[in-house]
């Protein structure tokens, strides 16, 4: 995620910079795992854009770990073997913890929420100012920032519960 207050991205950064998965990609019904090893992946490989160096394994990805039960590091170390996303989170299964199907529902509500109406709403309207997107109404989450940040249309695609 872009600092907390960095100028507004223009469309020739939006152009020239590769970013990371959106957070509502899904792997084994989790969102945002497939973004934590991208991004781990990016890093390894110095496509990683320098601005979101500072927050690796913090913040959700921090959340994602602790959710799964698996240290970040040692799951870094994971990434760089090699493996699919697939074969990654079924690791992550082993090692940590494999979560039910309803704490899997829940993990992924909670995510997608954060910033809308909870701890982190400061935090959010903090990082639209910052970003010069204050009345930004179609921004209510985090995810809906991160999207936008990165020049997707903020709300994910539409999943089923």
């Amino acid at each position: 995620m872009a600092m907390d207050f960095a100028p507004p991205r223009g469309q020739n950064y939006l152009m020239a910079t590769k970013f990371p998965r959106s957070p509502y990609d899904r792997e084994g019904g989790l969102v945002y795992f497939p973004r934590l090893v991208g991004k781990i992946r990016m890093h390894q490989a110095g496509e990683l854009p320098a601005d979101y160096h500072a927050n690796l394994g913090a913040g959700f990805d921090l959340r994602c770990c602790e959710f799964l039960q698996v240290d970040y590091d040692t799951l870094a170390a994971k990434v760089r073997e090699g493996g699919s996303d697939e074969a990654l989170l079924e690791w992550c299964f082993a090692t940590g913890r494999r979560p039910q199907e309803s704490e899997i529902f829940m993990w992924n509500e909670f995510l997608r929420k954060c910033g809308w109406n909870d701890h982190l709403s400061v935090r959010l309207q903090t990082r639209l100012e910052g970003l010069g997107m204050t009345g930004r109404a179609d921004i209510q989450t985090l995810f809906d920032l991160i999207e936008v940040d990165e020049g997707r249309a903020p709300g994910g695609p539409a999943v089923a519960c």
